[in-house]
């Protein structure tokens, strides 16, 4: 998130998010600069796969401390990516659909665990069985129901070559005062 407008409405809220750096990511530039050559709409100026999202801005030191220890038994993770898909309205994303691998289903399955012991308050959490894996290409949120239509048409496939990589650290980003801070933690187990 880069505009004003996007960093205020986040203020107060944290995110841990895994971010590929590899043949992932590089699939992930292809399909954002694609898709914006379609539509001039907000999108996240990095890829990422968001774990899980937290509004804790009082207890950040707490949450950094969780995340700290999750993060040092967690081993590595796979990513890989299935499909260019979409999430449809009203929440019309663009998105690279992620591969159910055993080790994400563990991390994101570790995790909960670790927060479940926790009064952590989570946003927008799914169950692993509901949660689908992917990182946001663009937001089409604000586009008229033709022009969504269009761009889902342009985007969506299964793709020949499934790119894949493996992450070694984990990021936890907060935002405060309109600035996005990251703390990023190596995955040791």
């Amino acid at each position: 998130m880069d505009t004003p407008e996007q960093l205020a409405s986040l203020d107060g809220q944290q995110y841990l998010v895994l971010r590929p750096t590899a043949a992932v990511a590089q699939l992930y530039e292809v399909e954002q600069d694609a898709a914006l050559r379609h539509v001039r709409v907000p999108h996240p100026h990095t890829g990422h796969v968001t774990l899980r999202g937290f509004f804790e801005p009082e207890r950040r030191e707490q949450l950094r401390d969780l995340i700290r220890s999750w993060a040092g038994r967690q081993p590595p993770i796979d990513v890989a990516v299935d499909a260019v898909d979409v999430f449809p309205s009203p929440w019309q994303i663009v998105i690279l659909r992620l591969a159910r691998r055993a080790s994400l289903i563990d991390a994101y399955s570790s995790l909960t665990a670790a927060l479940d012991r926790t009064d952590v308050r989570r946003l927008g959490e799914l169950s692993l069985d509901e949660w689908t894996f992917h990182l946001s290409i663009v937001y089409g949120t604000d586009l008229a129901p033709d022009r969504w239509a269009a761009l889902a048409r342009a985007s969506v496939r299964d793709l020949p070559v499934r790119p894949s990589e493996t992450i070694s650290e984990a990021e936890l980003v907060w935002y405060e005062g309109g600035i996005e801070h990251a703390e990023v933690f190596p995955l040791g187990g």
